[in-house]
């Protein structure tokens, strides 16, 4: 292991680190808001719109990232819109964590039973009261373990942005492979910094699901 050359090429792997840090943050916070308002779409059953979004979560699902970024990369430029890398990745991994997310939330929102439903009509509130007193908190507690889960997935997958020349952490190791030669020291290198952004993400994860279940539980 040559350990000088790691100290001098690590600035260039800090900088791929907050560049996949940057998209993935935007992604998931993206993916969040898409996922909740399509399981809100598709839990509560709105005329034709619940369709589109059935429509949409099956063709993000069962279609490669990569695919759907070179569709967006050098696909729409051929119909003339372009869009830069940085924003294509953001678009495809929210796209694909849109779908994901919504899976999740709508798998919470129907766990919450119908006579809690019923009992919140019963004291005269209204859908959306019934929704953000009742559904809602409850759907959230379930779904914090698959939420984390997710947005690991979502970071793991901003590797594949390399394949649209955004400098992130894949790009970086393989350029620095392709003129050094340096592949133990430059996959060391990937494999710490993915560590640094995915441990804290997990033992938040962790911490969450177990505060969620002390409080669901009267703790």
């Amino acid at each position: 292991m040559d350990w000088l050359y790691i100290q001098s090429v690590w600035p260039q792997f800090y900088a791929a680190t907050l560049t996949t840090l940057e998209i993935s943050v935007i992604s998931i916070f993206l993916s969040i808001i898409v996922g909740l308002i399509s399981s809100i779409i598709l839990t509560y059953k709105f005329f034709i719109l619940d369709k589109l979004v059935a429509c949409y979560i099956e063709v993000s699902r069962n279609t490669p990232l990569l695919i759907q970024l070179f569709f967006l990369y050098y696909g729409l430029p051929k119909i003339g819109i372009k869009i830069d890398g940085f924003t294509c990745g953001i678009i495809g991994l929210t796209f694909l964590g849109g779908s994901y997310m919504a899976e999740v939330f709508r798998a919470g929102l129907q766990s919450v039973s119908k006579g809690q439903i019923d009992s919140a009509k019963s004291i005269g509130l209204n859908p959306v009261q019934i929704f953000r007193h009742v559904s809602f908190p409850q759907a959230m507690v379930v779904s914090i373990p698959a939420i984390g889960a997710n947005c690991l997935f979502l970071i793991k997958e901003s590797s594949v942005l390399s394949a649209i020349a955004i400098v992130e952490l894949l790009f970086v190791t393989k350029d620095l492979i392709g003129m050094d030669y340096k592949t133990t020291e430059a996959l060391f290198l990937l494999i710490c910094a993915y560590l640094i952004i995915l441990l804290p993400v997990s033992a938040l994860t962790s911490y969450l699901e177990y505060r969620s279940r002390k409080v669901s539980h009267g703790n």
